[in-house]
């Protein structure tokens, strides 16, 4: 099924070709293998006359992808006709990728963050999510005895000026006697999000702050979901003295076990009454030390993103501003951070990955962070430009904390916090599209106009479109949101051949392929995302920057698809476009070369060539990338001109994203049914 083809290399005027024939032929395999990367690796021996640059023995690659889509399911194997992709490679017709072309777009959706990236297993951990009013709700916290051994409920006691909801349990019973407890004691038990995910010999860091009107002895345990089952336990014990005043405890607890479905449980035998507040477990192995998820956060590391941006887009903005991301009130102690209500997406948020976790993820993953600031709308309301002032000092507040040297006045908050340098926080991103809306542009100018007056060098980021620009209304950039079929998406590879090439350029940070055939996240959605980028690259002197959307879901939060990464408490695995992603993770920074297609009567195929930089033995990589979206198979022939003198044929190395179908997606218990196989070769 799969032909000869041929790859040649030209080198200069005065030299004779090589030719290196390759299998190279974008095929469709039938039913078998829908989509097909074929990488190819021809290293280049740089000789000295032409290579002075590389004395420090590095060399050259050509790395090809070729991918397949084959509709068989729909309209069956159409036979294929040959085509002709002529790259030139040469240094001079080459353009510079941005440094940050590629990155990621994080929104608090789906329980992304609370219950998924922040590592935190206990859900409201301060008791605050039913609401200041008290007694309230305590859900997802369960009693742990009946009504004539335990009485539970909230007061307003919490020694936290801005959390003051505490749980308040009032213990009937005792340890011995007619009014004895229930074996175990009573109490209340946490499941965390859905379940926690507890491993042997793994340590956790349990906090919480305590009070009681009697001496004390509770235990605290980690147990399987029904509590029969004790995985690891500590008991805090003490006089009615030393607990008379809210006091902070801390301990570790190992676990002896594996339990994916465990519990926090908090239990006594001992009458009284005691108070709890700002209860937290926390994995002590997370990413990089710094409170993520390990395995959620080397998932995103391993795209290699240029950029986060954050805390999302309606997160952000809120259906109601009293539930807006308020970046002040995630930073300093988490015990003080009062939480909100994401009535966007219909859940509460501790706040734990606050405004300086957003930042510190930045840097852990190597990215330039870009805020998305609230720009005094919500999806309900709106704040006019005659009282816009004192949000547009929070921004700037904001910036100073990231920024700001550490005596300044939110600098030293920072700092406080464990951070001392400044964050290179130099994108910020005023509102989510509401370019629309009444005040938009009124309140954007003075939000551009006093975050360029304390900040000159932030690139300030403008929800309007291109056209709306101008001297009276500047932008550093604009923000693009693309949701559409996969044919749409795919025809919108061309969307930016026609922009002025001069002017702000497009960060294009929300795309994603939505309807019946995306799914949960299809073979079939993925690659029309691929075809996209690639317009995106051929378009990068307009296009700054490119971020997916949504970017996780937790699968039993499942509130908008298709998602690039699933997760539950234990598990994970990446749809067909977060495997789609890496093809693109070497583009930034790297040169664009002039590339052309010719086949007849067929447009159903893309192409892009770059050259990259190995960050670890500075060797460079010339690589091609094809989209074939079409029901034909095609022979492509592929040929590359203008590379240097010395080329030497050493292997090749083919990868392949494919699935028996289409619309194939991956599941927990098929992780890797699309996903990246890499097959060495010889030639």
């Amino acid at each position: 099924m799969c032909k000869s083809g041929e790859v040649s290399f030209k080198q200069n005027a005065d030299d004779v070709p090589v030719r290196v024939s390759v299998v190279i032929s974008v095929l469709a395999w039938l039913a078998l293998l829908p989509l097909i990367s074929l990488e190819l690796e021809l290293e280049l021996e740089l000789d000295s006359m032409a290579m002075q640059r590389a004395q420090d023995g590095s060399c050259l690659h050509a790395l090809v992808f070729v991918y397949s889509l084959c509709w068989v399911c729909s309209v069956g194997f159409v036979v294929g006709q040959t085509g002709q992709l002529s790259v030139d490679a040469s240094s001079q017709n080459a353009r510079k990728i941005p440094d940050k072309m590629f990155g990621i777009f994080f929104e608090e959706i789906n329980h992304a963050g609370a219950g998924g990236l922040w590592a935190e297993l206990v859900s409201n951990r301060g008791f605050e999510a039913g609401g200041p009013n008290t007694p309230s709700n305590i859900d997802p916290w369960v009693i742990i005895g009946n009504e004539s051994s335990i009485i539970v409920g909230t007061d307003r006691t919490s020694c936290f000026e801005r959390n003051p909801v505490a749980l308040r349990m009032e213990v009937l019973c005792g340890s011995k006697g007619t009014d004895a407890c229930p074996s175990g004691g009573v109490g209340v038990y946490n499941p965390g999000y859905w379940g926690m995910n507890i491993e042997r010999r793994k340590v956790y860091k349990v906090t919480l702050h305590i009070r009681s009107s009697d001496a004390v002895s509770l235990s605290v345990s980690l147990t399987s979901s029904d509590g029969l089952r004790k995985l690891a336990s500590h008991t805090i014990t003490g006089s009615k003295k030393q607990f008379a005043k809210w006091t902070k405890i801390e301990f570790h607890l190992k676990s002896s076990q594996n339990n994916t479905n465990s519990r926090l449980q908090l239990t006594t035998s001992r009458s009284g009454v005691i108070w709890l507040d700002q209860v937290s477990v926390m994995p002590f192995d997370t990413y990089m030390g710094h409170g993520f998820r390990k395995d959620l956060a080397s998932m995103l590391a391993n795209l290699k993103p240029q950029f986060l941006k954050f805390p999302g887009g309606n997160y952000a903005m809120g259906n109601y501003l009293r539930n807006a991301f308020q970046w002040s009130e995630t930073v300093g102690s988490w015990e003080e951070r009062p939480g909100h209500f994401n009535d966007v997406w219909g859940y509460w948020t501790d706040d734990g990955l606050g405004f300086f976790e957003f930042l510190q993820l930045a840097e852990d993953l190597g990215a330039s962070p870009v805020w998305v600031v609230n720009d005094g709308a919500s999806q309900n309301e709106e704040v006019s430009t005659a009282t816009i002032a004192s949000l547009v000092k929070d921004v700037v507040d904001g910036i100073e904390f990231a920024r700001g040297g550490p005596n300044t006045t939110w600098g030293s908050v920072r700092a406080a916090m464990g951070h001392p340098e400044p964050f290179k926080l130099d994108y910020v991103s005023i509102g989510n599209q509401e370019c629309w809306m009444l005040y938009y542009r009124g309140n954007y100018q003075k939000f551009y106009s006093a975050i360029k007056a304390a900040y000159p060098g932030i690139n300030v980021i403008s929800s309007c479109d291109k056209s709306t620009i101008s001297p009276s209304n500047p932008a550093d950039l604009y923000d693009v949101h693309v949701y559409a079929s996969s044919s749409d998406m795919f025809s919108r590879t061309s969307m930016f051949d026609n922009t002025p090439r001069s002017g702000p350029k497009a960060i294009v940070s929300e795309y994603a392929v939505t309807g019946d055939d995306a799914g949960k996240g299809t073979l079939v959605a993925a690659l029309a995302e691929a075809a996209f980028l690639v317009g995106l690259e051929k378009n990068s002197d307009v296009v700054e920057m490119a971020s997916c959307a949504p970017l996780f879901v937790n699968d039993n939060d499942r509130r908008w698809s298709p998602d690039a990464i699933v997760f539950n408490s234990w598990q994970n695995y990446g749809c067909p476009n977060y495997w789609m992603l890496h093809f693109f993770k070497d583009s930034s920074g790297a040169m664009l070369h002039p590339s052309s297609v010719q086949i007849s009567n067929y447009d159903q195929l893309v192409a892009s060539a770059i050259t990259w930089q190995s960050s670890q033995d500075k060797s460079s990589h010339l690589k091609i990338k094809v989209v074939n979206f079409g029901s034909k198979a095609v022979d492509l022939n592929i040929s590359v001109s203008g590379l240097e003198n010395g080329i030497k044929s050493s292997g090749s190395k083919k990868t392949v994203l494919t699935s028996s179908g289409a619309l194939d997606e991956n599941s927990f218990q098929q992780p890797q049914k699309v996903s990246e196989l890499v097959v060495q070769n010889q030639m």
